[in-house]
């Protein structure tokens, strides 16, 4: 047939590229994480997170309302809580006045539209940083679980959307659910970071929650217990599934670029909307080599953020989600 088909006609100009554009990303595509911090008139930049910031919860208020104005419609919240407040059950989580508590009630009086969804896992409150109880060298599964729905129950309470479990404690989604449910919050839907790898990507987020795994002889040195094999793909199926029978609204992939394949294995598989968190790790790439003039910034980061979506997300946990929106005007 050639030269009769000539795809390229349909490449000619920007607008029949447009008109022809299989995958288009707009504001409702994104999910924002924000990091909370005590204390008042602070926004504060994280240093391996440009762009990033501490913020107080007044400085959180005006930062909703900002994303708000622009057409964000979705936060993911976490809380950086003082040292003298960490222990190993993580008990101030439970507290009714904590931090993240008054975070969601602090988003919910300054923008009530806003969905407010928070982060579930022990290890910003835990003296080891980890995502559970540790005792005898190990991460208690079980034991985890039940804090974990207490903590959920507790920001559901505090007027939260959803609730964000990452800590990758085996059968959390079903404890967690039935607390909703047997408090009478059959409304907060649950997200499940449900493949979750123990990947290098997330050294930055550690660092903006002061939550990286405490180097000791006593505890684990990393989170490979719990969080998933980055050589594993059939697992991540698995662990997806088993989620969703669990009670789960909306499955994430995390991170997001090296693992592609996993969210269209997921997405060909699973019925629910599925979610990609694009991590700390890559964030900071971008960043720094765009910095050093080595990439174009605006290019790299939409042509990132196309392939999430092309892959199957539905959602995206960026937090390029600001920039992204603000150039696509």
């Amino acid at each position: 047939m050639y030269p009769l088909i000539r795809n390229r006609r349909l490449r000619s100009n920007a607008a029949i590229r447009r008109l022809v554009s299989e995958t288009i990303i707009t504001p409702n595509d994104f999910l924002v994480p924000l990091f909370v911090v005590e204390g008042k008139g602070i926004k504060k930049e994280i240093p391996s997170m440009p762009g990033q910031y501490h913020l107080s919860l007044e400085n959180l208020q005006k930062e909703v309302k900002e994303l708000w104005k622009i057409g964000l419609c979705a936060v993911l919240l976490f809380a950086k809580v003082p040292d003298n407040l960490k222990d190993n059950k993580g008990t101030e989580a439970l507290n009714p006045d904590g931090l993240m508590q008054r975070a969601v009630k602090a988003v919910k009086d300054a923008c009530p539209e806003m969905l407010v969804m928070t982060d579930v896992a022990l290890d910003p409150f835990s003296i080891y940083g980890h995502d559970g109880i540790v005792e005898n060298g190990q991460v208690l599964n079980d034991e985890s679980a039940e804090i974990l729905a207490e903590m959920s129950v507790s920001h559901a309470q505090a007027g939260a959307d959803f609730v964000a479990p990452s800590d990758m404690m085996d059968g959390r989604i079903l404890t967690i659910r039935e607390a909703l449910e047997d408090e009478g919050y059959t409304n907060t839907g649950i997200m499940s970071y449900s493949a979750k790898y123990a990947s290098a990507f997330y050294g930055p987020f550690r660092d903006a929650l002061d939550s990286a795994p405490v180097d000791s002889k006593e505890i684990p040195k990393d989170k490979k217990t719990y969080q998933m094999d980055y050589a594993n793909r059939f697992e991540a199926i698995r662990e997806t599934q088993m989620d969703i029978d669990e009670g789960a609204d909306i499955v994430m992939v995390k991170p997001g670029l090296c693992y592609l394949d996993i969210v269209r294995e997921i997405k060909n598989e699973v019925d629910v909307p599925v979610a990609v968190y694009q991590v700390s790790g890559e964030y900071a790439m971008l960043k720094a080599a765009a910095e050093k003039g080595w990439l174009d910034h605006d290019a790299v980061m939409l042509e990132q953020l196309i392939a999430i979506k092309r892959a199957g997300a539905n959602i995206i946990a960026s937090y390029f989600a600001k920039d992204a929106v603000k150039l696509l005007g």
